[in-house]
């Protein structure tokens, strides 16, 4: 076969959707983003995160979880009580879609820490979700927390992404934010909570690519308390973007500067403060530097951030219309949604797209 007449995909593939102004949206858009990718899955793995879909609960934390049977819900929803006050439960609406088999069970919490039991942590509310989470996917086993921010969900599966989209009915839910997986996995296989979105409080990370550093990133984000249970360097990600975030309050510009940190020689050549800024960032946090090819979506509350490798290793194109900013592995995938555009270009590698809610800009 003569060169040009095969596409090969680079496996896997994102798109992203926000609305500035906060005005809500239906996920009926995203599910036509992501299904126009469908050659760069292969039905083992797609996902959605939603950001403002639960404005009645904006205030409690959602947890998502997968049950493999009855005894195993029994058990951790005995954990939640003696750890929370549950507010409202529920399963996660779904319809039958032929193309989707094997679900485990599907249930949603909204939840707030007990007081007395945040007391007695003497931890901050983010860090007791956390342990609680990782000691319900550590210790109980065949339950699987996957979302547990706040007013922000995660719904993913095995499948295709479009199929796991009408299965979960999310063309039913209002957002201001998006975004979507479709998976080609490599190296771990196929299964419900092995799928993207990966999330950690309000965190979401979407992924196309291969990190070579995932054990070195391992390694060092363990050393903080974080546990990695799935072997995928994903969720990894996930955990570095919390750390170095949340916990050790970078700005996203300067996350990004850590985990797609510019080559040394680039540093070199910057103004006196500017070089002395990256090279604090990269001597400090040398270990959570990722490498490989990858281009990853992160939403958060407020927004989303896309980031490539600093050699650009995987696509990512970037569209505007009004208040409205679409990314995507391919721009087939933005004009699906919106053919005409006012702008769009390709970031270049290492230079993070930062979108937030208007008034909240950064």
């Amino acid at each position: 076969m003569r060169e040009g007449q095969v596409r090969i995909p680079s496996g896997c593939a994102i798109s992203g959707i926000i609305d500035r102004s906060g005005t809500p949206m239906s996920g009926e858009a995203i599910i036509q983003s992501i299904s126009r990718m469908h050659d760069r899955a292969n039905g083992l793995g797609g996902g959605f995160a939603a950001y403002g879909i639960y404005p009645e609960y904006k205030e409690y934390y959602a947890f998502h979880i997968f049950y493999d049977d009855p005894s195993v819900k029994r058990a951790c929803e005995e954990f939640l009580e003696r750890h929370f006050d549950i507010i409202n439960l529920s399963k996660i609406p779904t319809r039958k879609v032929r193309e989707i088999t094997d679900e485990p069970l599907i249930w949603r919490y909204f939840l707030l820490p007990l007081p007395t039991r945040l007391a007695d942590s003497q931890l901050s509310e983010g860090e007791y979700v956390i342990k609680c989470v990782f000691r319900i996917n550590i210790q109980i086993k065949g339950a699987y927390v996957f979302s547990c921010g706040k007013n922000m969900g995660v719904f993913k599966g095995v499948g295709y992404p479009e199929d796991i989209g009408r299965f979960y009915r999310l063309e039913e839910y209002q957002g201001y934010c998006f975004t979507a997986h479709g998976r080609y996995p490599t190296n771990t296989p196929g299964w419900w909570g092995g799928a993207h979105p990966f999330a950690l409080l309000d965190y979401s990370v979407v992924h196309n690519g291969e990190i070579s550093s995932y054990d070195a990133n391992r390694r060092s984000i363990e050393m903080y308390g974080y546990t990695c249970t799935l072997q995928t360097d994903t969720e990894v990600i996930t955990y570095l973007i919390d750390y170095l975030h949340r916990k050790r309050g970078l700005t996203l510009s300067e996350t990004a500067s850590v985990l797609a940190a510019p080559f040394w020689q680039e540093i070199d050549r910057m103004p006196e403060a500017e070089r002395a800024r990256y090279s604090y960032l990269r001597n400090v946090y040398a270990a959570q530097l990722i490498t490989g090819p990858f281009s990853i979506l992160v939403g958060f509350t407020g927004g989303m951030m896309a980031l490539n490798d600093r050699l650009k290793l995987r696509s990512m194109v970037v569209g505007e219309k009004g208040d409205r900013v679409y990314i995507a592995s391919e721009e087939a995938a933005i004009r699906a949604v919106e053919p005409e555009l006012d702008g769009v270009w390709s970031p270049e590698g290492g230079q993070p797209v930062i979108v937030e809610l208007y008034g909240r800009e950064t």
